[in-house]
């Protein structure tokens, strides 16, 4: 066995065993072989169900996992087009957002986020309530420069009537900078509110935000990479970011792309499927991670 090869099967052994073991994740479940690029998710506590879809390239359609992963709703968003899906979110009252804002090279000028109705998920397909369409102010060029492209998005979720979106870095010389946008949940067109901006941290495989998710208590709001959660806590209205931050390890690294809450102490996080190793739905507590952090 050459040197090379030998440095190349311990590199895999070690980032399996990273992909299976963790002191902190619980494996629920794979998920079906039919969803290969999940890219958001939100849970149903009343009958056990988390929705989910997957991004660019895939049907216009939402799914409804039980408890055992299987696929038992099965629907499709019809008058739309999955351009590049990225999360899905809901209200407190049960609607579904499904959130049409993926743009890795920035260029998009078509960015919305649709509204299903709570009454239509037991049906196999349905039209959205609405659609939601903004921009943002701050981008005057389509594609910005390499150095300033801070305009896709794969985490979104929906608190008092409006939306707020983290933004995704794209930028040559990535920092870790997220900008923080907030969307009005009304038909239509808006410009997009800038929030504000945090950093996560100056390596893209570990610090680019992929999914977002606030508690049913409305008290805290997590953000996810490959291998960390912040959590934003102790804020008043929507001033997250004013909030207390603290970043949370994994200990685990994959493709994740999918963050909700189960609970206001529970989180549920969904990878994509990469090469030979199915994705995954796994559970993790709160007070574990902050714990072990």
């Amino acid at each position: 066995m050459g040197l090379k090869y030998y440095i190349l099967v311990v590199a895999a052994f070690v980032f399996l065993s990273c992909q299976q073991d963790s002191n902190s994740l619980t494996t629920l479940y794979s998920l079906p072989k039919k969803l290969k690029e999940v890219s958001g998710i939100t849970y149903f506590p009343t009958n056990n169900l988390l929705w989910t879809l997957e991004d660019s390239g895939n049907a216009n359609s939402i799914y409804g996992l039980n408890s055992k992963g299987e696929i038992v709703k099965n629907m499709t968003i019809e008058n739309t087009e999955n351009i590049d899906w990225e999360d899905i979110s809901k209200d407190k009252e049960g609607n579904l957002y499904i959130g049409d804002f993926g743009n890795n090279d920035n260029v998009r000028q078509d960015l919305c986020i649709y509204k299903i109705d709570k009454n239509a998920l037991e049906n196999e397909s349905t039209i959205p309530v609405y659609k939601i369409s903004f921009a943002y102010p701050e981008q005057k060029d389509f594609p910005p420069k390499k150095t300033e492209r801070f305009y896709d998005v794969e985490g979104f979720f929906e608190f008092k009537n409006n939306f707020y979106l983290f933004t995704k870095n794209r930028s040559k010389g990535f920092d870790g900078t997220s900008y923080l946008y907030k969307v009005p949940n009304a038909a239509g067109f808006h410009q997009a509110e800038f929030m504000g901006k945090f950093k996560t941290c100056a390596d893209y495989n570990h610090c680019a935000i992929t999914s977002a998710s606030i508690s049913p208590d409305e008290s805290k709001v997590v953000v996810l990479s490959h291998d960390k959660i912040w959590i934003f806590e102790n804020f008043t209205g929507d001033n997250f970011l004013k909030g207390v931050k603290t970043e949370l390890y994994l200990n685990h690294f994959s493709q994740k792309e999918a963050i909700c809450f189960k609970n206001n102490e529970t989180l549920i996080i969904a990878d994509e499927k990469t090469k030979k190793i199915r994705g995954k739905v796994y559970e993790v507590s709160l007070k574990k991670l902050k714990t072990k952090s």
